[in-house]
């Protein structure tokens, strides 16, 4: 059994890292968050220790380390710009990291993290659950089967609706979330960049608020994309059917559903990862190169 403790876990995205810990039979310690809306540990980790000042949270995994009690891993699912500090917070414990996506907003930022790697012998995983998943697998698996001359023509949109409370949080920030490219985007980018390869192109369309849009090309294909958390360009078939989000991808004219299946990713991403199969952050750089581009465009 290893030990974890976990930063952020009043987020959205904390109770599947929770689960996660739960279901491979691991335990968590203590865990931090500003906000004390967190009664959702109840259900997993309700022996767990909570903190709402990380100065308190710091002080007491010190005493856990100086006691004996050994850290393994420190899950991070704080705010995106927070991420880069509570990353070195976790190397310099000497545990290892799990950090949510995106693990950074800027490209630089993953070269200095991985000197700290170095010098501490301990390692930072981020979750790339579309990699993952079932469909997507197979999907690669086709396209590199394919004739390597072939240049796949690809549209991607995804709309999924956010009320006005997105633009007065964190997340409306773009020095905080790094815009909707990397908030909502960034999985998608490095799905893409798995399955195509190396980016040739990066041109960029519209950059609001609400949405973005663009063209990648990438050595095996060319993507028209568009990201969006405005409702009103849903579909109306989606719309009338009460749906709040859209996700579509077409390769060569054919599209490609991958919905579902998506519920238990983060616990298989858990999984790989205690069995020293993670994807290390060396892996994330394309995809945060891309959306840190998409962000500086002009």
């Amino acid at each position: 059994m290893k030990n974890f403790v976990l930063i952020g876990v009043g987020g959205y995205i904390a109770p599947r890292h929770l689960k996660a810990i739960k279901d491979t039979g691991n335990n968590l310690l203590a865990a931090v968050d500003k906000h004390d809306s967190v009664g959702i540990m109840d259900s997993y980790f309700p022996e767990a220790d909570f903190f709402t000042e990380f100065e308190r949270f710091d002080r007491h995994v010190e005493k856990l380390r100086r006691q004996g009690t050994k850290i393994d891993y420190v899950t991070v699912c704080s705010p995106n710009y927070l991420h880069d500090a509570h990353i070195r917070f976790g190397l310099r414990i000497g545990a290892d990291v799990i950090c949510e996506k995106p693990v950074v907003l800027n490209p630089w930022n993953i070269d200095a993290l991985m000197e700290i790697e170095k010098e501490t012998n301990h390692h930072v995983y981020t979750i790339l659950q579309l990699r993952l998943h079932p469909a997507i697998i197979a999907l690669r698996e086709k396209i590199l089967s394919s004739p390597s001359a072939t240049a796949h023509e690809v549209d991607l949109n995804y709309i999924t609706s956010r009320g006005h409370w997105y633009h007065t949080s964190w997340k409306g920030d773009v020095q905080k979330s790094g815009g909707i490219a990397t908030n909502i985007g960034v999985h998608f980018f490095d799905m893409l960049h798995w399955l195509f390869g190396d980016v040739k192109e990066n041109i960029v369309s519209e950059h609001t608020a609400e949405t973005a849009a663009g063209k990648l090309r990438f050595e095996n294909a060319n993507v028209n994309w568009s990201l969006s958390i405005d409702a009103g360009r849903l579909p109306e078939d989606v719309r009338l059917a009460g749906k709040k989000t859209y996700r579509t991808l077409k390769i060569d004219g054919e599209e490609f559903e991958f919905s579902e299946g998506f519920t238990e990713l983060h616990t298989r991403s858990y999984e790989e990862i205690l069995a020293g199969k993670g994807f290390p952050i060396s892996e994330t750089k394309p995809a945060i190169e891309i959306v840190q581009k998409i962000r500086n465009f002009k």
